[in-house]
């Protein structure tokens, strides 16, 4: 089969094997996988320790599987695979297993590829309103629903996110949902002009917010949050990023601010909003799998592969 093989660097493959389906499994194929921002970071170094093939956000059929209910469907699937059985896994931590596999990230090869094995419990049937160029933001949008899980966000409530990419947008329009006062601060005019619908936008922040939401992709993002968090305020990092940085810690302690990482989040809410239509993206741009040094390098708002 096709795919899209990483080890310290990417190389297209039309000979990969074809994975097989377990017991409890189901096998997949790809409609549509898009690039994350994980994914770029991964050729940076992210990830040094993972090889195998990319890939984690999709939208495929199911074309063999042991669950009757999923054959034939199209789906969109979660990317953590956890192992039922550790102190995460047993106190309502999953995503956090111990032994968890996540596809095209860690232990697991991912969806830039004809094909992908994945367990049955965590594959969500796509609505047929959904379309599947819709569909494929369902992991990324699930991943901006985690923070409405993690922090309360009134109407009231001031809100900055920092960041003008494909990432800081999916959150924004969440936000947006609550009713709460929220600006984006980011450096491009062009891409600001996407937010003013829903938003207040800015490249010259001299405010303070409650909450902080660091959509940014870089270090720089919680440097710049941390100046504009208010005392006892919340910073909320969405960032993954390959490097380090220098920060005084000391400073959270004497403002009592309290800092969330944020990662992976719930997939059927995520649908609905997408079915009821309440979200709304900029169209995926798609490109053949063999053309993935241009999918790489476009600046489109959102990039993937048609299969």
């Amino acid at each position: 089969m096709k795919a899209l093989y990483y080890d310290n660097g990417l190389k297209y493959m039309e000979d990969y094997p074809k994975p097989s389906p377990g017991p409890g499994e189901s096998l997949v194929q790809i409609i549509i996988s898009a690039i994350c921002n994980t994914d770029k970071e991964i050729l940076k170094g992210y990830r040094p320790d993972f090889k195998g093939i990319l890939g984690h956000e999709f939208v495929g059929k199911v074309v063999e599987t042991d669950k009757a209910s999923l054959l034939g469907k199209r789906v969109v699937g979660e990317i953590n695979e956890n192992c039922g059985h550790c102190l995460y896994c047993k106190t309502g931590r999953p995503s956090h297993c111990e032994n968890r596999r996540v596809i095209g990230i860690s232990g697991k090869d991912g969806t830039f590829s004809d094909f992908i094995t994945i367990k049955n419990e965590f594959l969500h049937i796509v609505p047929e309103e959904v379309s599947s160029e819709v569909a494929i933001f369902t992991e990324p949008l699930a991943a901006a629903l985690e923070i409405l899980e993690q922090v309360h966000i009134k109407p009231s409530t001031k809100v900055a996110i920092i960041g003008d990419g494909r990432l800081a947008y999916m959150i924004g329009e969440v936000v947006a949902l609550t009713g709460a006062d929220l600006t984006i601060i980011g450096k491009h005019d062009e891409k600001l002009k996407l937010f003013k619908a829903f938003a207040k936008v800015t490249s010259n922040n001299e405010d303070t917010y409650e909450i902080v939401i660091d959509a940014s992709g870089s270090p720089s993002g919680l440097l710049t949050a941390q100046k504009i968090v208010r005392k006892k305020g919340t910073i909320v990092i969405k960032t993954t990023y390959a490097g380090k940085i220098e920060i005084d810690m000391s400073d959270f302690v004497v403002n009592e601010v309290t800092i969330k990482g944020s990662r992976c989040g719930p997939f059927e809410p995520a649908l609905q909003l997408l079915k009821l239509g309440l979200i709304h993206f900029p169209p995926i741009d798609l490109y053949e799998l063999k053309d993935y040094e241009k999918a790489f390098q476009s600046k489109g708002f959102k990039v993937g592969f048609r299969f």
